[in-house]
């Protein structure tokens, strides 16, 4: 007889196997693996984890599980290159499967699980039709689909051959776990499975068939089990008529369910070329007063275990007729009964020790009688014996009198209380007489008990406590064992002439060793634990009857919960443990009586549910959505740009829970609800790790962007859109509101505030700590949180007295008038102030010349469309070109613009020799392309803190850095017109940030850059790329004296730049960055330029020195759009130009300003050094140190 296992689980989730050549129970070599069920085929076990997860173990046989991958590589013949992967449109693949059909390149084989791995690299089969072929493993046919054969013709245009790859199972021997499946949905999580079938096939026990029910009731089916794919492929859900809390699916066809309201359903249709069925039909409980619990199968026999414990078993049962005929009463009370092979019948008793049903043969399907599964356990010789409800010890209380039990025989408490003399009871003892083998001295009379030793009539009619098999919530639902209980009382108060006498027909109960275990569900382990402490201190209430209180106690011992003692068993599989009635196994043999069962007791009752109460709060705990004291502050529905493509729109409803901590706090929580693929899912996104909230252009949508730190690093936001403008800025206004409040952010922004703007005009503000500028732990850009200003600017300065001015798209000048968004009264309702901007949206209209027509609008298939943007990627015509968002609207027609850099000439157009090159505003000879620029005005007109400044349009503008302990009367403030001309504001203040004046500097040239630095030094660059220093500047003479010409890079030009405290950085119009070198008060020139970085946009340098950029893009997101955020790390005294950069929020940025900031982490306090000074000078006072910043 071939060597198998029988499998059992404990209340802890321990996987035990009892080999038939063994005498020993082994634990799996996984400490960590926890299973709920298990369930056995022939060389192979499945089970349910904890996770909900299904796992696989295969025996270790001689035959390793391998696998052959196998893919084909196909050529055609052609004159010029002989054979070549170079097939027909109408071919097959290049790489496929041996139909053509499906493409199978080498390098799409993957293995499907952790359980796999590749033997060797792929090959070629030299082999053609099985016989060794010379051709290097080609076979040769006319076309096709034909018949290929390894002969090389005259007529062969095609051939082909095959690649080989083994994969090898590497889990033999342990348990695995089984991926999931995708893209089909996955049945988990799973309540029960139970493994069949295998006799449908002609190979017994190589094809067997996995089935599985959901705790939703569903009924799932797994496909693909193969002797060389053990794990199967996928998961196929079975209509089912209602919902099913438990299945058993024999070897053969058989298949029986069991439902929620305890009928059974058996399937029928079953066979091997229909392995799921056809039909359902119906079969009713064993008995109307007690639905069906579990049920179990094999070839021909159906056993059932109804609520109360009682065992049946179904006859009549076969291929032809597998709903059987008729119900027979089985004796023994079981909580779980498992038929395996050659239908012998294995089970768990109501006192959680393992049984095995013997006598059960062809002719005798129901067996003739119980007997323990007597394994050795752990180091200790001794079998375990089943449990001993007489033999615990324990104090007797009030609380524990009403689960009192009796010491008589198990047979005795089958179901409810019935009267003395009935002659329903009397058949029930009948049957359990006959059918319960008395072990050991079986010859041996029954010794009479005493009328002192019988229980009271009470203890017999109380009702005994349904203790679920496993910790699924289905057997929760259905389990109401007993509907009606009459009131218990008390020992003293059991009058005496209610006693009765035991049934002759009852077997005695043979006192053995006190059983350290007591019977357990295997969801409350403290329970279980409590009452071994307390059954071991406890002495014996006496000879006939026993109760005991356990307190619950302290659970850990030397040895862990539960290691010490035997297995407290909840669950067995035999299906994979080969005996029939005649096996001679050594822990079958008869060594010890059929004892009777415990109950559950209030106390362990009571502690069960206290677990079931903390496993449901931290089940909620573990759902945002289920929280306590929370409040819904708005719900809606808006639409969201999908995260995976393809990316489109999709409709989607939004809700934003707050909630209030214990301290008065407000979290809050937004959620995004979807379907996808029918199924309901939803993300959210915790208001506290919300970083910006920006409106974006995206399909001429009222859209925004939400980012996170996460986000941010995966350059992918939440875009959402809204319906309406006003639905948009809804939106925005509340998860801003939220965002500040969760933050402690609140009123106008400080004087160190971050300003950027966006590419769209929006203004954004960032609140700065003293980590942002730190040497060490700084703070990183992707953790700024930005929030947004009322109003629309194009650019926007400022500096740490709290002077703010901003350039808008159409050059109108706006300084920030100190009151930010929502007015706190009445009064402060005029500081917001009506804001309009201006902007010009281009069209180019492109032509190329022929010798027919001359110049056409008919250009050639590499052309750019003949409307297009300036790049020429995008074709934008004047009819579909609409204004940057809906907030905007056109103020003017389509017209020429004459004023485009280069020229043009009197229709407008630009020349050049071809697509794309440097035009020009004249023809000559060489040039076989033109373009002229459409232009159309928009205007958007908004409110916001800001005041206009007239009446000069202004290109740039730049206000000096100061540290925020600085005092100045008037506040140098440098721009440049529309124009180009250099103008300086007198009589800027704190006081009067707006200015009184303006005062013109005289240059030879338009200049397109201008900024100031910390020691009045003024630096700009001309529209031809010259740099140029202004002298003398100071704050008796603001204007300066004279221009000072500064050599440019070479063979660069520049065209923005910025000065801070000591030092000066530009940028070029190939977006490099440079810094000046050998900068000192005595020479503010500079000596050279030194190259830093490329990929910039624009600059911004501090009152700190720090730098700032807008980066044109990120590495590795080349579909991200332009500007990005950008912090130069380690820049300091010695290391003026950085180290490295940290990438931030974008993209989308258009302008950024640090100047403002002059916020310096905390210096430590200085250790005056041992010894004499080791410099002559003396220390420098403390009027020419700068200090810490003070934050406002």
């Amino acid at each position: 007889m071939p060597i198998t296992m029988l499998w059992a689980v404990d209340v802890y989730g321990r996987v035990y196997s009892l080999s038939t050549a063994g005498q020993r129970w082994e634990r799996a070599d996984d400490m960590l693996l926890e299973l709920k069920r298990v369930t056995a085929g022939k060389g192979r076990c499945w089970g349910i984890g904890c996770d909900h997860h299904v796992y696989l173990n295969m025996m270790p046989s001689e035959t390793s599980i391998r696998y052959r991958e196998e893919t084909y590589e196909n050529q055609r013949w052609n004159p010029v290159d002989n054979f070549t992967d170079t097939l027909l449109p109408t071919d097959r693949w290049p790489w496929s499967d041996v139909t053509g059909m499906n493409p199978q390149p080498l390098h799409s084989f993957q293995l499907p699980s952790r359980s796999w791995d590749w033997e060797g690299d792929w090959y070629v089969d030299q082999s053609c039709g099985g016989e060794p072929s010379q051709t290097g493993g080609w076979e040769y046919a006319v076309d096709f689909p034909a018949n290929f054969s390894p002969d090389k013709k005259w007529n062969s245009c095609v051939r082909r051959r095959r690649w080989i790859r083994y994969r090898r199972y590497t889990a033999q021997g342990s348990w695995a776990k089984i991926p999931l499946d995708n893209p089909r949905k996955p049945p988990l999580p799973l309540c029960d499975i139970s493994c069949g079938g295998w006799e449908l096939s002609d190979q017994s026990g190589r094809y067997p068939y996995l089935w599985g029910v959901s705790q939703q009731g569903e009924v799932w089916f797994r496909e693909g089990i193969h002797p060389r794919v053990p794990e199967g492929s996928s998961w196929e859900e079975i209509e089912m008529p209602k919902e099913v809390a438990q299945l058993s699916a024999g070897p053969g066809d058989l298949l029986w369910v069991v439902l929620w309201d305890g009928n059974l359903l058996v399937r029928t249709g079953l066979s091997l070329d229909c392995p799921t069925g056809t039909s359902w039909v119906e079969v009713e409980s064993p008995t109307k007063e007690m639905e069906a619990l579990l049920v179990s199968v094999g070839v021909s026999v159906v056993w059932v275990v109804t609520k109360d414990y009682k065992v049946w078993f179904r006859r009549g049962v076969n291929s032809h007729n597998p709903c059987g005929s008729g119900w027979i009463s089985i004796g023994g009370e079981m909580m779980v009964v498992d038929v395996g092979l050659n239908d012998q019948v294995w089970a768990v008793g109501e006192d959680r020790g393992l049984y095995f049903r013997m006598g059960v043969t062809l002719t005798e399907p129901s067996g003739s009688g119980w007997i323990p599964v007597s394994g050795q356990w752990g180091n200790n010789k001794e079998f375990i014996p089943p449990r001993k409800e007489c033999e615990f010890g324990g104090q007797l209380t009030d609380a524990s009198r009403a689960s009192v039990l009796s010491c008589t025989d198990s047979d005795s408490e089958l179901g409810p209380a019935e009267p003395p003399n009935s002659s329903k009871d009397a058949a029930v003892l009948e049957a359990a007489a006959s059918s319960v083998v008395p072990l050991g001295r079986a010859d041996t009379p029954t010794p009479p008990l005493k009328s002192d030793d019988t229980p009271s009539a009470s203890l017999q009619d109380a009702p005994k406590t349904f203790i679920p098999a496993s910790d699924s919530f289905i057997n929760s639902l259905v389990s109401d064992r007993d509907k009606t209980s009459t009131p218990q009382q008390s020992i003293t108060e059991a009058p005496q002439e209610e006693v009765e006498e035991p049934s002759p027909a009852l077997i005695a109960l043979t006192p053995g060793t006190v059983r350290p275990d007591v019977p357990w569900m295997n969801v409350d382990l403290e329970g279980a634990g409590a009452a071994r402490c307390a059954q071991a201190a406890g002495p014996s209430l006496g000879d006939g009857s026993a109760a005991a209180t356990y307190a619950l106690g302290t659970l850990e011992t030397p040895q862990g919960v539960g290691e010490a003692d035997a297995p407290v068993w909840t669950w067995i599989s035999g299906g994979g443990c080969d005996v029939d009635a005649s096996s001679q196994i050594s822990w079958l043999s008869p060594t010890g009586p059929l004892t009777s069962s415990l109950s559950l007791t209030p106390v362990q009752s009571a502690a069960w549910s206290e677990q079931q109460q903390q496993e449901h709060r931290e089940e909620i705990s573990r759902k945002p959505l289920e929280r306590s004291h929370s409040v819904w502050v708005r719900k809606g529905a808006l639409r969201w740009m999908r995260d995976w493509k393809p990316q489109r729109w999709v409709d989607v409803s939004v809700a934003l829970e707050q909630s209030t901590k214990s301290d008065g706090r407000k979290d809050s929580i937004f959620f995004v609800y979807y379907t996808q693929y029918d199924e309901k899912k939803y993300l959210h996104v915790c208001i506290n790790e919300v970083t910006a909230l920006v409106p974006v252009l995206r399909d001429c949508h009222h859209a925004f962007a939400v980012y996170t730190t996460q986000r941010t690093k995966q350059r992918g936001p939440l875009v959402l859109a809204a319906q309406t403008e006003k639905d948009m800025n809804d939106w925005l206004s509340l998860l801003s509101d939220c965002c500040c409040e969760g933050r402690g952010i609140a009123g106008p922004p400080s004087r160190q505030a971050l300003w950027s703007t966006t590419s769209k005009g929006d203004i954004m503000v960032h609140e700065p700590s003293f980590s942002l500028e730190a040497a060490a732990h700084t703070l990183a850009c992707d953790l700024m949180f930005w929030r947004q200003v009322p109003g629309h600017l194009r650019c926007v300065e400022s500096n740490s007295l709290g002077l703010v001015w901003g350039v808008g798209w159409d050059g109108t000048a706006w300084v920030y008038s100190g009151r930010y968004g929502q007015p706190t009264s009445p009064g402060d309702e005029v500081q917001m102030l009506q804001q309009t901007d201006f902007r010009s949206v281009h069209v180019y209209e492109n032509q190329r010349w022929n010798p027919m027509t001359g110049y056409t609008d008919k250009g050639l298939p590499t052309d750019r469309a003949m409307w297009s943007d300036e790049s020429g990627l995008n074709e934008c015509t004047k009819g579909n070109t609409n204004p940057p968002t809906p907030q905007w609207s056109w103020v003017s027609e389509w017209t020429v613009d004459y004023n485009v850099p280069g020229g043009t000439d009197k229709e407008g157009w630009q020349y050049a020799a071809d697509f794309p090159v440097t035009f020009h505003g004249h023809k000559t000879m060489k040039d076989f392309v033109r373009r002229r620029r459409w232009t159309r005005k928009c205007k958007i007109t908004l409110r916001g803190p800001w005041q206009q400044v007239p009446p000069i349009r202004l290109s740039d503008i730049s206000l000096m850095p100061c540290l925020a302990q600085s005092s100045m009367e008037q506040v140098p403030l440098w721009a440049l017109s529309d124009k180009g001309d250099v103008l300086c504001r007198l009589g800027v203040s704190p006081q009067n940030p707006e200015g009184s004046s303006w005062l013109h500097v005289g240059t030879d040239q338009p200049f397109k850059s201008i900024s100031i630095g910390g020691a009045n030094q003024v630096w700009a660059i001309a529209k031809d790329g010259a740099v140029f220093y202004r002298g003398s500047v100071s704050p008796q003479n603001p204007a300066g004296e004279c221009w000072y010409h500064i050599p440019s890079p070479p063979r660069q030009t520049l065209r923005q730049l910025s000065v801070g405290r000591t030092s000066v950085f530009a940028v070029d119009e190939n977006s490099n960055l440079w810094i000046r070198q050998g900068l000192t008060p005595s020479y503010p020139q500079g000596s050279a330029w030194e190259l830093i970085s490329n990929n910039v946009g624009k600059v911004t340098v501090g009152p700190l020195d720090q730098v700032w950029i807008i980066a044109d893009g990120v590495p590795g997101f080349t579909s991200e759009p332009p500007g990005a955020v950008c912090h130069r790390l380690g820049v300091g005294p010695m290391q003026p130009k950085g180290q490295a950069w940290d990438f931030g929020i974008g993209g989308g940025w258009e302008h950024i300003s640090v100047r403002g900031n002059s916020v310096e982490a905390p210096r430590a306090p200085h250790v005056p050094a041992v010894g004499p000074p080791r410099s002559p000078l003396p220390p420098l006072p403390l009027t020419q140190v700068n200090g810490s910043a003070v934050g406002v």
